[in-house]
């Protein structure tokens, strides 16, 4: 019997050489084609990044000089309407035995009352947009705004829950400023949540970010995706009165505070208000989730 012998396919060096080089240059390539994709996802996303901050720089420098106007214009009207005010009580006093004719003074007193409003608004808006920051606990200010709001919540017959557990944190920010923006969230969820309507607030850490989230929610009808930049534009509003400013004074202060108030659904349904503000110091803490009211 003839014995054939298996063809040799053992490599040469020098084939080893060139499939070790080809190896080589493929693990290269392969390397090179996903530095470049993370590359390009870089530079997409620092564009981005970019655009935004291009955004929030010429939306200040347009209420800057909105802001500034509106000052101005304010207190050219506070001057007068504080004589009007006067000029109305002294009339209320004076009517005092012709109810028909004092109660048309008193009408005008609302009114003056309701411009006065009005411009404080305006003039709150307009502020300087820097303050001082100094170490405050939140608790006493969620205490204090939500007993400043009773007089609307009866009326509406409504309900805040809120976690006192969770806002019981120290945090970098100025006191006064914050409870303006957090009594102008609070309003703002009232008139959303309607008659019987429900309001959350809590307040979570974002380890991430390294910031607390003051969060004010309601079970209202929520924000339309294309309304939830503009409803913190100044005289923006989908309501039949007040100014529209509101909001926008919420976002100065926010800013002021090295943050951005964000809207966002919440689960079950309504809206939900995310003010940043930065911790005294982190520390590991166990908030209740408002996904669970």
């Amino acid at each position: 019997m003839t014995t054939i012998a298996a063809p040799d396919f053992a490599l040469s060096a020098r084939e080893q050489e060139l499939s070790a080089i080809i190896s080589a240059y493929n693990e290269v390539t392969d390397k090179l084609k996903g530095s470049h994709e993370r590359l390009t996802g870089e530079v997409v996303r620092l564009r981005e990044q970019l655009e935004e901050k291009n955004r929030e720089l010429a939306r200040k420098e347009r209420l800057a000089a909105l802001g500034e106007m509106a000052a101005g214009v304010a207190h050219e009207i506070r001057n007068p309407l504080a004589g009007i005010q006067l000029f109305s009580s002294m009339l209320e006093q004076d009517l005092h035995e012709h109810p028909e004719m004092k109660k048309k003074a008193s009408r005008i007193s609302k009114g003056v009352r309701t411009l006065d409003g009005i411009v404080n608004d305006v003039l709150a808006f307009a502020a300087p947009g820097e303050f001082e920051l100094e170490e405050i606990s939140l608790a006493p200010i969620v205490d204090e705004s939500i007993a400043l709001v009773a007089p609307q919540r009866q009326a509406n017959a409504a309900v805040i829950h809120v976690d006192m557990e969770s806002c019981d944190v120290r945090l970098l920010a100025n006191a006064v400023q914050l409870q303006r923006a957090l009594l102008n969230l609070l309003f703002n969820a009232l008139d959303a949540a309607g008659p019987d309507g429900e309001i959350w607030v809590d307040c979570i850490l974002d380890s991430q970010a390294k910031l607390y989230l003051l969060r004010v929610a309601d079970n209202g009808p929520g924000v339309p995706a294309e309304l939830r930049q503009r409803i913190f534009h100044p005289f923006y509003t989908g309501k039949d009165s007040g100014t529209g400013l509101g909001l926008a004074i919420v976002h100065r202060i926010a800013e002021c505070h090295g943050g951005t108030v964000r809207v966002a659904d919440r689960p079950g349904g309504g809206a939900m208000l995310n003010l940043p503000l930065k911790p005294v110091s982190i520390a590991p803490v166990d908030k209740h989730s408002m996904e669970s009211a």
